[in-house]
């Protein structure tokens, strides 16, 4: 099968166009601040009856301008040499400009809405017939960021609105919650595959990272992470259908990916479900937070981030792939791809590998070089980058893992049922 492409071996490779140039991309600006401009491209596919959006916001700095744009955040030359961030697959990160926390609000609220406007009608659908919303992000710029763009975007109030704080792992960790019917949610809310199954479901992540990396004094971090979000629509059951599943959450004791947490968390356990409204949830993960002096990301070198995910990863996926092969018995037929949280090339690459040696093989291809790490918008918008590419009856996998540390792995079968 397929290792994830090495698509910069090294500087010498011609730097691809930026996301704005993408033939579909449409840019419009963002009226806060001095103005910000947004793309997004929508994706759809009518045979397997799935729609979406992805895209990003702020201005590319791509590689060749990083290290200025580092040392200008950081206000001193960096300390070290700087990441050859084209061996880990990025070309580009999205950056947004000093502003007020009012004005960061405002400009990611307006963000998400554009986003989640564009994957419903992507869809075919209305906004007022969706029946739930589901998203991944790290750090919210306001704990009631998913209700706020709901309403933009002309939500109805009775629609659930679900919002998953664990890291990188987010989005996924929403689509396993949409669709594993093994899986407790928490409150009211036993299951909430068994709930949302036949109706009209958004799952995506969105996450403005250049924001938390205005105040962050790790420079590894401010090389690697950016601004992106990817929405798309299904109908549990219908269009999409569950096989096999895992989540773990391995707590980081280490403190290897640290990360301030900007959500309610009481700090007494690992992952909290809150019911933060009469359709409102939030499963809130623990994270090993920086010290207070230190800002909101304090990151290990590229071999911490190998020995804090690549073996729990593994593990992850090894459960997953486990329970598909038991559950799938037809003679020839495997995963048709695997979307992978696009951490880093190497990360991916190095799992790839490990998995190779289990007798696991997967197609995992690298979808993202335009984009820097966009945590858990990078699995939404991989998928939609291969959306069109998908028949009815293909299997696909989901692989989601993040700051935590958390891990969820989800199967499924593609296609109207």
């Amino acid at each position: 099968m397929t290792e994830p492409t090495d698509v910069a071996a090294s500087e010498s490779v011609e730097t691809p166009r930026s996301f704005f140039e993408r033939p579909g991309v449409q840019v419009e600006t963002i009226h806060v601040g001095p103005g910000v401009r947004l793309g997004v491209e929508r994706v759809s596919n009518p045979a397997v009856g799935i729609g979406g959006a992805y895209g990003t916001w702020g201005e590319p700095c791509p590689n060749e301008e990083l290290t200025q744009a580092v040392e200008s955040v950081l206000g001193h030359p960096l300390e070290s040499s700087p990441l050859n961030v084209g061996e880990f697959g990025f070309f580009y990160r999205h950056h947004v400009p000093d502003m007020s926390d009012e004005e960061h609000i405002e400009l990611e609220v307006a963000a998400g809405e554009r986003f989640l406007t564009e994957a419903i009608h992507a869809a075919g659908w209305e906004p007022g017939e969706v029946d739930a919303l589901l998203v991944g992000i790290t750090t919210p710029a306001c704990p009631d960021y998913v209700e706020r763009i709901a309403a933009r975007a002309g939500l109805p109030e009775r629609s659930l609105k679900v919002s998953i704080h664990k890291a990188c792992d987010g989005s996924v960790a929403a689509l396993n919650l949409a669709l594993n019917p093994e899986l407790a949610a928490g409150g009211s809310h036993a299951n909430l595959a068994r709930e949302l199954r036949g109706k009209k479901v958004v799952i995506g992540g969105i996450e403005g990272l250049s924001r938390v990396m205005r105040e962050t004094h790790d420079a590894q971090a401010l090389q690697l992470f950016g601004n992106g979000a990817g929405l798309f629509c299904l109908i549990p059951g219908e269009t999409m259908q569950f096989i096999a599943g895992s989540h773990q959450e391995v707590y980081d004791e280490e403190g290897l990916l640290q990360v301030r947490m900007t959500y309610p968390h009481s700090r007494s356990a690992l992952l909290e479900v809150q019911e933060t409204g009469e359709h409102s949830l939030r499963f809130a993960g623990l994270q090993h937070e920086p010290a207070p002096d230190a800002g909101p990301v304090v990151m290990a070198g590229p071999m911490g981030m190998v020995k804090l995910f690549v073996r729990n990863g593994v593990s992850a996926v090894r459960s997953a792939y486990g329970a598909y092969r038991e559950r799938v018995s037809i003679p020839g037929k495997d995963i048709a791809v695997a979307i992978v949280h696009h951490a880093n090339l190497k990360i991916n690459q190095l799992k790839w590998k490990q998995l190779q040696k289990e007798g696991i093989s997967l197609p995992m291809p690298w979808l993202l070089n335009e984009f820097g790490n966009v945590s858990a918008a990078s699995a939404m918008i991989a998928f939609l980058r291969k959306l069109r590419e998908l028949k009815t009856g293909d299997h696909v996998l989901f692989d989601g893992f993040g700051a935590g540390s958390y891990y969820d792995v989800v199967a499924v079968e593609i296609g109207r049922k």
